[in-house]
């Protein structure tokens, strides 16, 4: 057999990263061929020379975490792994795109092994990166001790033009400046081009400027044909271990064929004949899906010491374990996600307490579930004291403190929640971050990719209704809790008092495949003892008979978060009327949803008139009440005032609600 040199080794194998891309998406006649094309010897440099993964193993906690950001791209990708040895045969190679196969049109997290999270939404994938290598250091810092790094290891990823433009990553890339997370390390796919054609047509900053003025090592690569370049790159780029590194490369999108540097080849198959010649041109077998079998024992040949460097990291906390037992076993309890939360124990907080804010019960909680639970971490995006989200005893995570648990997001509510998402991805940790409600709409595409992705991200979202007050209409959220409703897997709780926050918190805390939303209030709020123990068996159910009627109820009156009171005080002078209702309390529509179908007709019976009070939009409460007529809400802007003013201008009070609850009747 012909012995190959390294460098044409080096070729063949970034040709059939090409090739295998290219024809997935000339076989499922639809997909983007040109970044595949551009950049596989970018994806090829990475894995060959840096990666350190065990196939066998995809979930290996110490290995190289790998993003793909511009998504649209995942062809490579799953070339990629096809050829380093992972589950993913050449059948599903060419089943790409279709209905039940592993190689879905961007990757997705969970579902193609070797696919450390999902992208597609450009730049969610870069600012998710620096979650990793937050949560690489912090653990790191905990864990680590002299002889014993048993967290240590990279997040490499390819980025695009697109990536850059989006605001979130350059959110997220001021961060991780700030933060100098040195072991963070993006190779910048540098081609000119997006979809509309030439990229200084909207684009034409100095990116290399811009990513030092963020703090960043930025280092160029003049051609992607130059793997030794970029080997060198990339090696100067892990010397410096106190910045974020960015490389450069000048890469051609299409490389190859007909179609180089136009726009043409991004979203589209090249076509039979201009593959045909691109094949050509690079002296490439027309063979749909061939693989040389050089390259074949190229991949095949790292295998061993793929397993191997496993090994040696299980040997080494074994080792760990007889120095460090406590330590070994914390570390162990965090990579398996064995969080326990004791509910009683955050109830117990508020035994003397008559009146708070939720929000205020939620930072009381933050405390003791500090002290439980060593993997929670988190922050606020500049809203600590006001979302009441900061660990008293926790530090701060900085670039001179890696120990800390706070994290300062700065304004940026978007980064916050993709480094969450990172964070959580990474494993080890159940993150949590902090803003208003109504700047949730800045979190939304974040809340949607960490459900897309079934990840334990916790969001912190405060200041919950037109009660906050003064501030007025741009802070007061009206539309925004139905709206996160509407994100399929995600659990949105909004708790009626401090006793229903221990269990909103306890419930973010095991949901360990759906983020959580939990939306407390600025004004105070009643304790509910008196109903303590049936907050304490039901909350978690999502809705409950909190106060059933003295008789057979009329009507049941549906309340969350504040409205509860309200609620409760209308029941009360409804009963001096002779009209008995009973008051339910559902503080989270999708744990609701999940139970019994006896559970649920036994809070909300058939043919008794439901009527439900929520200072939002009505808008999907009919699901429950049969009719949107059967809801006090809001359908307008809000005002500035006091809160207690704004409520009582919106209708929100106990004779408007007893009025509204005897016309439904």
């Amino acid at each position: 057999m012909e012995v190959f040199s390294m460098q044409k080794i080096d070729q063949a194998c970034v040709n059939t990263l090409r090739f295998l891309a290219a024809d997935q998406v000339e076989k499922a006649k639809s997909g983007h061929p040109g970044f595949p094309l551009g950049t596989a010897p970018l994806m090829y440099t990475i894995w060959d020379r840096f990666m350190n993964y065990n196939p066998a193993d995809p979930q290996w906690f110490n290995r190289d975490r790998f993003i793909l950001s511009p998504g649209h791209g995942s062809a490579l990708l799953y070339a990629m792994l096809h050829l380093a040895g992972y589950d993913l045969s050449l059948d599903e190679l060419k089943n790409f795109r279709q209905w039940g196969s592993k190689t879905p049109g961007h990757p997705e997290f969970g579902l193609t092994p070797g696919v450390d999270v999902s992208t597609g939404p450009l730049g969610h994938g870069f600012a998710m990166g620096v979650g990793f290598a937050i949560a690489e250091a912090m653990l790191g810092a905990k864990y680590n001790k002299p002889d014993f790094p048993v967290v240590d290891h990279y997040t490499f990823g390819l980025t695009s033009d697109g990536d850059l433009m989006e605001g979130v990553s350059c959110e997220a890339a001021s961060l991780a400046g700030t933060l100098g997370l040195g072991k963070l390390i993006y190779l910048y796919d540098d081609n000119k081009i997006t979809i509309e054609g030439s990229t200084d047509i909207a684009f034409t900053e100095d990116v290399e400027a811009r990513f030092r003025a963020y703090g960043w090592q930025v280092l160029r690569v003049e051609s992607s044909e130059d793997v030794d370049a970029m080997q060198a790159a990339i090696e100067e780029a892990k010397a410096d271990t106190m910045h974020p590194s960015l490389i450069i490369v000048r890469t051609h999108i299409g490389f190859g064929s007909p179609k180089q540097d136009s726009p043409s080849c991004h979203g589209e198959p090249l076509g039979g004949e201009a593959l045909a010649a691109t094949k050509e041109k690079a002296g490439w077998p027309q063979e749909m899906f061939y693989v040389p079998a050089e390259v074949k024992e190229h991949f095949a040949a790292k295998l061993d010491g793929c397993a191997a460097n496993e090994a040696a990291w299980k040997a080494l906390m074994d080792d760990y374990k007889m120095v460090y037992p406590e330590l070994a076993k914390e570390l162990e309890d965090r990579i398996a996600g064995n969080s326990m939360v004791n509910l009683s124990a955050l109830e117990a907080i508020f035994k003397d307490t008559v009146k708070n804010a939720t929000r205020e019960a939620s930072g009381d909680i933050i405390q003791v579930l500090a002290a439980q639970l060593p993997e929670l971490v988190g922050g606020s995006a500049d809203l600590g004291p006001s979302n009441k989200t900061i660990m008293k005893t926790g530090g701060y995570f900085s670039k001179l403190d890696r120990t800390g648990r706070n994290i300062h997001f700065g304004v940026r509510e978007h980064a916050m929640g993709t480094v969450l998402n990172g964070i959580s991805l990474h494993g080890g940790f159940i993150p949590f971050g902090g803003t208003f409600l109504v700047f949730a709409d800045f979190l939304r595409p974040t809340i949607r990719m960490a459900a897309l992705m079934g990840i334990q991200s916790v969001f912190v979202l405060t200041h919950d209704s037109i009660a906050l007050g003064e501030d007025g209409p741009t802070h007061q959220p009206i539309e925004t809790t139905m709206a996160l409703r509407l994100i399929p897997n995600v659990s949105v709780i909004r708790p009626a008092d401090a006793l229903e926050t221990a269990t909103a918190w306890q419930q973010a805390c095991l949901n360990k495949h759906k983020p959580t939303c939990l939306l407390l209030s600025r004004q105070k709020l009643t304790v509910l003892h008196d109903y303590a123990a049936t907050i304490h068996e039901n909350a978690h159910k999502g809705a409950y008979v909190l106060s059933p009627a003295k008789n057979k109820a009329k009507a049941v009156l549906i309340g969350t978060g504040s409205e509860v009171h309200l609620a409760l005080a209308a029941q009360a002078k409804l009963a001096e009327e002779g009209i008995d209702v009973s008051v339910v309390s559902m503080p989270c529509w999708d744990a609701f949803d999940a139970q019994s179908d006896e559970y649920k007709e036994s809070v909300l019976p058939a043919g008794v008139t439901k009527f439900a009070v929520e200072a939002g939009v009505p808008y999907g409460w009919s699901r429950y009440t049969g009719t949107e007529k059967n809801v006090l809400g809001i359908t307008t802007f809000g005002a500035s005032a006091p809160g207690d003013v704004m409520m009582e201008k919106y209708g929100f009070t106990v004779e408007n609600l007893v009025a509204k609850v005897k016309a439904a009747l």
